[in-house]
């Protein structure tokens, strides 16, 4: 077999998120500076929801003390029911659905939103047990929600987010523009 693997600089194979998913990004969610989110985009469509590298919980040694699911009085991103091919009972989110919110231990909270219009097809309860997850594997084990969106959509979702190449141009141009 010359089936030879890829590997990266380090000589190791690609992880399971670089191989198989795309990274998109919206920087400065809501004009908020730094609180910037990923969304890795499947082959199939599928979205899942994380924090970018550079958002303020995954900085500065922050400890995250609750996540809410409850968005309002009305509406709990815990109660999505789906079922089915069809994903019948899923939640259809915009842009600027927030997902959830997260308190760190000093207080600050922050906003997670969707990102991209679609049906929510999960979210993570692992999180919620577990906050740390979010802190120490945000790609993986810590991610926010998956999303579905909808098929004559899915290539358009795309619009306005940001490759990694550009997104790590936004990053750079802002830590220039901060004073030390």
């Amino acid at each position: 077999m010359d089936c030879v693997e890829k590997k990266n600089a380090d000589g190791e194979a690609p992880s399971v998120i670089d191989r198989y998913f795309t990274r998109w990004y919206r920087a400065d969610m809501k004009g908020k500076p730094c609180e910037d989110h990923c969304v890795l985009q499947h082959s199939n469509r599928l979205c899942v929801v994380t924090l970018a590298e550079t958002h303020p919980i995954l900085q500065e040694g922050r400890t995250v003390k609750s996540i809410n699911y409850q968005i309002s009085n009305g509406c709990s991103r815990l109660n999505n029911k789906v079922s089915g091919k069809s994903k019948r009972g899923a939640q259809f989110l915009t842009d600027f659905a927030p997902l959830c919110r997260i308190t760190c231990s000093d207080e600050t909270e922050y906003t997670i939103y969707s990102c991209i219009r679609g049906r929510l097809l999960e979210v993570n309860e692992n999180i919620l047990e577990t906050p740390n997850l979010l802190l120490e594997k945000p790609s993986t084990e810590g991610y926010i929600a998956i999303i579905l969106p909808k098929f004559e959509e899915s290539k358009s979702i795309t619009e306005n987010l940001l490759t990694r190449e550009e997104f790590e141009s936004v990053v750079t141009k802002r830590s220039l523009s901060q004073p030390p």
